[in-house]
C-alpha cells in the first residue's frame, strides 16, 4: 500500500514539475529541462521554402540540444487557436497538443484576451532577445496594436510588397485609384487571395488604409458606426474592382502560393506578398521569370512582426523556449533573410551584432528584385485585430460567393 501511495504522489509531483513555467533568466536549467523534449510547432505549411528552413532548424536544435522538433503544418493559425480553445474547455492544464505556435495579430490577440498563453512574460528573457531591434522595429513590441508583454517572440518581419512582370507591364498602378483604373483597362490581369487567407486580408486592410476617411480610427477597436464610415470608401472600390478581376471576380486562389503560379504562368500582371525579398527569392528558385521587380504603393504599405507564442498547457515548454530563442540567434535570423533559403528580414539591430554576425548579414544577396530599405516607403501600422474579423465576415457576406 505504501508503495502505491508513493507511486502516485511522484506522479503527482511530476506532473506539477512538468505543468511549471520554466524560467528563461536561468537558461542553463532550461537546456537541462529541454533535452529529450519533443516540440510540435504549429506553424503555416503553405510554402516549401519556410517548411525546409523549419526543417533545419529542427536538425539543428537535436543536434546541438537534444531537442526533437516536428512541424505541424496548418493552413491558418486560427486552427490552432481553436484547438487550444478546446483543449481548455475540456480541462487540459497540461499536456496540451501545441507547443510552439507561429502567430501574430487577432489570433494573439484572441489567445492574451482569454489567458490562453504561457502564465508569465518569457520572450524578452531569452539569451538572443538581447539583439531584437526594439527601437528600430517598434512592432516586435506590439502586436496589431495589442502590447506583446513579452507573451510572444519575435520571429520575422514582414512588410506587403508587390511585383510586376517588366516584360508585360513596364509602369504598375502604385495607389488604390491607380490600380482600379488599370484594371478596367486591363480585366482579368489581377486578383488577390480570398479572404481570410492572411494575405487577401492583408489586401483589404491595405485598401481600406488608402481610402478610408480617416485611418487614425482603425487602431482603435471597431464600432458599428465606425466600420460603416470607414469602410464604405472600402466596398465602393471593391464592387468597381470585383467584376475586372482574374475570372471575373467569380473565383479567387486560395493563398499566395496560387497567386504566384499565376504570375509565372502569365495570367496575371501584378502579385504581392507580405515579404520584401519574396520574388527575389521565387526568382532564385526558378518560381517567377528574371524580369519580376518590386513596387510599393504610393502611400507606403502595412507592415508589422510576426511571432512565435506557448499556449498555457504546452507539454514542452522548455524545448519550445530554446527553440524560440534559436530562431532569434543570429545565425537563424541571417538564414533565413537569404532570399535563397527564405528571404525574411530580420528582427535583430544588426548594427548591435558581433561583428562575426554582423558579417553574416553582410554577405548576404539580397537578389535583383528585392528593394533597398530605403526605397520600401513608408510603413503603415496594422488596424486593431476587431477590423480584420469584422472585414473578413463582411467580405465573404458580400464577396465569398461569387457574387
Amino acid at each position: 500500500m505504501l508503495r502505491i501511495v508513493i507511486a502516485v504522489l511522484g506522479l503527482i509531483f511530476a506532473t506539477l514539475a512538468q505543468a511549471e513555467t520554466p524560467d528563461p533568466a536561468n537558461w542553463q536549467a532550461v537546456l537541462e529541462e529541454a533535452k529529450g523534449e519533443t516540440v510540435y510547432f504549429h506553424a503555416w505549411g503553405g510554402e516549401p521554402r519556410i517548411n525546409d528552413y523549419i526543417a533545419w532548424a529542427g536538425a539543428e536544435l537535436e543536434e546541438r540540444h537534444g531537442v526533437k522538433v516536428v512541424h505541424v503544418k496548418v493552413a491558418d493559425a486560427a486552427e490552432v487557436v481553436a484547438k487550444v480553445i478546446a483543449e481548455k474547455a475540456a480541462g487540459r492544464e497540461a499536456g496540451g497538443a501545441v507547443d510552439l505556435v507561429w502567430i501574430n495579430g487577432e489570433n494573439f490577440a484572441a489567445l492574451k484576451r482569454a489567458g490562453l498563453l504561457l502564465d508569465r512574460p518569457w520572450a524578452r528573457q531569452l539569451p538572443n532577445y538581447a539583439y531584437v531591434d526594439e527601437a528600430g522595429k517598434p512592432t516586435v513590441l506590439s502586436d496589431f496594436t495589442v502590447p506583446t508583454d513579452g507573451l510572444e517572440a519575435p520571429w520575422g518581419m514582414a512588410k506587403l510588397v508587390f511585383f510586376h512582370d517588366t516584360a508585360r507591364l513596364a509602369d504598375p498602378p502604385r495607389s488604390m485609384e491607380a490600380l482600379l483604373r488599370w484594371a478596367k483597362a486591363n480585366p482579368g490581369r489581377f486578383t488577390y487571395p480570398q479572404p481570410p487567407d492572411f494575405l487577401g486580408s492583408t489586401f483589404l486592410k491595405q485598401a481600406l488604409y488608402e481610402l478610408a476617411p480617416d485611418p487614425s480610427v482603425l487602431q482603435a477597436p471597431v464600432s458599428e458606426a465606425a466600420f460603416e464610415d470607414e469602410t464604405k470608401p472600402l466596398f465602393a472600390f471593391l464592387d468597381e474592382l470585383s467584376p475586372h478581376l482574374w475570372r471575373s471576380g467569380r473565383a479567387y486562389p486560395q493563398n499566395y502560393g496560387a497567386m504566384r503560379r499565376l504570375l509565372a504562368d502569365g495570367e496575371v500582371d501584378i502579385s504581392f506578398a507580405f515579404n520584401p525579398a519574396d520574388a527575389s527569392s521565387a526568382i532564385a528558385n526558378g518560381e517567377l521569370p528574371q524580369t519580376v521587380r518590386s513596387f510599393v504603393p504610393e502611400a507606403g504599405s502595412i507592415a508589422n512582426t510576426h511571432f512565435v507564442a506557448i499556449p498555457f498547457n504546452a507539454t514542452a515548454k522548455a524545448g519550445a523556449m530554446v527553440l524560440a530563442d534559436f530562431f532569434m540567434s543570429p545565425e537563424a535570423q541571417a538564414r533565413k533573410q537569404d532570399p535563397e533559403i527564405w528571404g525574411d528580414p530580420t528582427v535583430l539591430d544588426i548594427e548591435a551584432l558581433p561583428r562575426e554576425d554582423r558579417a553574416r548579414f553582410a554577405a548576404l544577396d539580397l537578389g535583383i528584385a528585392t528593394l533597398p530599405p530605403e526605397e520600401l516607403g513608408k510603413a503603415l501600422p496594422e488596424p486593431h485585430p476587431s477590423w480584420m474579423e469584422r472585414l473578413e465576415k463582411e467580405w465573404a457576406r458580400r464577396y465569398g460567393a461569387g457574387q
